[in-house]
């Protein structure tokens, strides 16, 4: 159940990139990985130059748009946060569309998608509908994980999936008829206007070691972080934010800022749908397998939670999982002893069906819970519905 070529490269950059290879060659790695960092930084800040002077076109569509996201790549709880913002809208009595890019999808061949961007055809196709808000239409290797599991969360709210969100929320208004749209992962995503700009920072690893990628995992300088509106802090427990509130404030003083902590509510067998309460991994033990930007968030709360760990697997981030490969997990789990496989929910939308239950598996669902700024909070959605 190993990883292939491309994952293994993806571990070993990100080990260089975080300082967990060490050595010669890392290190000259790192330096020639510095000065590529210094370029793409000026070539994204020369991105923003052009369309904050009007040089690259912001498109309008004459409906609300919320663009949710941040600063780095991954690990931010990003789709839990899209998930909340959704279903207030949606309450308030919005007809609302989420907008995704459905990184990793599946593609068309590369020759096709070369020959249709070449003729214009890319523009004429229509995007993804993953779910019209009445129903589940794609699975989530068409889709993406993010877009698939929005989709089958949230009731009466369309996911859309296209490179081209200035094209998939024409169809949602026009096709849909959707007066909202929420814009999955839009903080650089400029060709969209936004009316409310909302930017998630994770308090377990902010902006990670300071620099833009590839040396690090900022998309874009810390500084532009001036542009957010409101201000989300992720996986806080409520303690200890003050220092990275007041460096937020100092580089954005106008931004509301709330704290939100990512709160564990049941486990949910993957397959037949059967829930249990947290207790049940009480005592029990546990084989973990996930495939997601930031593991070790998971892996703790589940030994929080009072599981005996036994075993655990880690893929890398939107790991496709192989029904061999969940074969060899469960003979794994068995091989230790394990009462139950856990894994998150994330994961659980890329497992192939199984003809084996001899392990049960469960994936663990979160939601999000505000700590601070709950009055803020509502009075975002209240602007953005009735203003």
């Amino acid at each position: 159940m190993g990883l292939n070529r491309k994952e293994k490269l993806e571990r070993y950059f990100l080990a260089v990139i975080g300082g967990r290879r060490q050595g010669r060659g890392a290190a000259v790695l790192r330096s020639g990985l510095k000065y590529l960092s210094r370029v793409y930084a000026a070539a994204v800040a020369g991105r923003h130059f052009l369309f904050d002077h009007g040089v690259f076109r912001h498109h309008t569509l004459g409906c609300q748009v919320i663009s949710i996201g941040n600063l780095t790549v991954g690990g931010t709880g990003k789709t839990p946060v899209v998930e909340v913002f959704a279903r207030a809208l949606q309450k308030e009595g919005r007809t609302v569309a989420v907008l995704s890019r459905g990184y990793k999808k599946q593609e068309h061949s590369l020759g096709k998608r070369l020959l249709d961007l070449l003729t214009g055809r890319e523009r004429r196709h229509p995007p993804r509908v993953v779910s019209n808000g009445a129903e589940l239409l794609l699975d989530s290797a068409m889709s993406g994980d993010e877009p698939y599991m929005l989709a089958s969360n949230l009731r009466n709210v369309a996911v859309l999936v296209d490179k081209n969100r200035v094209k998939s929320g024409r169809y949602a208004i026009d096709k849909l008829h959707c007066d909202t749209l929420i814009l999955d992962d839009g903080f650089q995503y400029r060709a969209l206007k936004h009316r409310v700009e909302i930017v998630l920072v994770d308090s377990t690893n902010p902006f990670d070691n300071g620099y833009c990628l590839p040396r690090g995992l900022l998309r874009e300088s810390i500084s532009n972080i001036r542009r957010a509106d409101f201000i989300f802090i992720t996986k806080s427990n409520g303690k200890h934010a003050e220092p990275l509130k007041a460096t937020l404030r100092s580089l954005n003083p106008r931004a509301e800022i709330s704290e939100c902590i990512h709160r564990s509510k049941y486990l949910q067998n993957v397959y037949s749908g059967e829930r249990q309460n947290l207790d049940f991994l009480k005592g029990r033990a546990v084989a973990l397998v996930s495939g997601i930007a930031s593991p070790e968030g998971f892996e703790q709360e589940i030994i929080r939670l009072g599981a005996v760990l036994v075993y655990m697997k880690r893929f890398a981030d939107h790991h496709r999982y192989t029904q061999q490969e969940i074969i060899d997990l469960i003979n794994k789990a068995k091989k230790q002893q394990a009462a139950l496989i856990v894994t998150t929910e994330k994961d659980a939308v890329r497992f192939p069906k199984i003809e084996r239950q001899d392990v049960p598996i469960y994936f663990l669902r979160v939601e999000i819970e505000l700590l601070s700024g709950v009055e803020d909070f509502y009075a975002c959605i209240s602007r953005i519905c009735f203003r």
